[in-house]
């Protein structure tokens, strides 16, 4: 790894790194006091540049990637966050399109634990690292910031910030013990994230309609617009013979909102000129999204964890005639009949499951069941043993970005 990025997988972790892990990744709190709070202790970094908010079950970090590389294309210097990450926790915050340096993650993440300390209160995991992003892009005074929203969006710490734009990608069925059991209770959450008379951009999934009567506000609604006639290929697409670095037709859909955000941002005063887009578009990578593992013969990752995720994937193979070995992994907490149903649709030459030691994963007993399949179940070991060998047929791994990181870790790959 090269000095702009020096981490190492598996290496020891600086002191704040290492209690911030201590927290935990899951869950979510009712409130946003704690937020507010330590952005007030650091002295509000986030009023230091225009925020973009992005919300959404799926489609977040893609439309987060899509957006970074072309708004840096037009010469802007840009803060984004993501989440989750896949091999290191630096990934989860980047600035001019490299995650952050180790060191100065930690660095503050101290600062952020000591505003923690002085207000007597207990912030979570994903609180903590917020408010460092948003530290990092001030102290890099970046021109713009991209958040992604966590989880939800009424209570997400990223909430607590006042966006020039607000974006919802897609709305569906995800994380229902937090969010409401239907479509329209977890839109709902996801539209808090808008503000009165400030745009909000749709989805080109997501139809204004339905949307009007759901918010508790008045932003402008942006639908974005389809992208024409378009060339699928399984591991890129082609928009009127221009090439998108990422595969499979949500991959455009996450595009053409991207390319909606930029008009609106155009409407405010940004200088983003056309001709370098579309060069951007065709380099753009995002690991664990329809994404050939390096070093790897024919291994593909994808980290679809809920039905729709599974739904499009299943789709984009079908379109493809691709039916690809299946490696399958995931959470125990998520909907495994629905993600089974739709990855079934592929046809697969075969599935294998795959168990990390945590133990959210999903059990062997539970996957079977939800796949109605004795299938094998691998370790994490013997399923990166598995996967170094050669193939002549494409192999998929899905379930989970959590496995995908877990087996990126096993097998001693850096997605970045």
């Amino acid at each position: 790894m090269d000095d702009a990025n020096p981490l190492v997988v598996g290496g020891p972790q600086p002191p704040f790194i290492g209690r911030l892990q201590a927290r935990g990744h899951f869950g979510i709190k009712c409130g946003l006091e704690n937020i507010q709070a330590l952005l007030k202790g650091l002295g509000r970094p986030d009023q230091g540049y225009p925020v973009v908010l992005i919300a959404g079950t799926n489609g977040k970090g893609s439309t987060g990637a899509f957006l970074a590389r072309m708004l840096q294309a037009a010469g802007l210097k840009v803060g984004w966050t993501t989440s989750p990450h896949l091999a290191d926790v630096t990934e989860r915050i980047w600035v001019e399109g490299a995650p952050i340096r180790q060191e100065a993650l930690d660095r503050l993440l101290g600062e952020a634990f000591a505003i923690e300390a002085r207000a007597s209160l207990q912030a979570t995991y994903f609180e903590l690292m917020i408010a460092a992003a948003l530290s990092a892009f001030r102290e890099s005074r970046v021109d713009i910031a991209l958040v992604e929203v966590g989880m939800g969006g009424r209570w997400d710490a990223t909430n607590a910030t006042d966006p020039i734009l607000s974006v919802l990608t897609t709305v569906g069925l995800d994380h229902q013990q937090y969010l409401g059991d239907t479509r329209e209770a977890i839109a709902r959450e996801k539209l808090c994230t808008a503000r009165d008379g400030r745009p909000l951009v749709l989805g080109p999934a997501l139809d204004p309609d339905w949307i009007r009567p759901l918010l508790s506000c008045e932003p402008t609604l942006h639908p974005a617009p389809g992208l024409g006639a378009v060339e699928l290929h399984w591991d890129h697409s082609r928009v009127q013979g221009r090439r998108v670095g990422l595969a499979g037709r949500h991959q455009l859909d996450n595009l053409a909102t991207a390319f909606e955000v930029l008009r609106r941002l155009r409407a405010q005063g940004f200088a983003i000129p056309e001709e370098n887009l579309w060069p951007s578009v065709a380099e753009v990578q995002w690991p664990g999204r329809l994404w050939k593992a390096p070093d790897l013969e024919g291994v593909w990752m994808d980290g679809a964890h809920n039905p729709d995720g599974a739904s499009v994937l299943a789709d984009h193979a079908l379109a493809c005639g691709v039916r690809p070995h299946l490696f399958v992994g995931s959470m125990g907490d998520k909907d495994l009949r629905g993600v089974a149903r739709e990855l079934q649709r592929m046809g697969p030459r075969s599935v294998t499951f795959v168990q990390g030691a945590e133990p959210r994963y999903a059990t062997a007993p539970a996957l079977r069941e939800a796949w109605n399949l004795e299938a094998p179940l691998l370790t994490l070991p013997q399923a990166a043993a598995q996967l170094r060998a050669p193939s002549d047929v494409p192999r998929l791994i899905t379930g989970s970005l959590y496995l995908l990181g877990d087996l990126l870790r096993e097998l001693g790959i850096q997605p970045f």
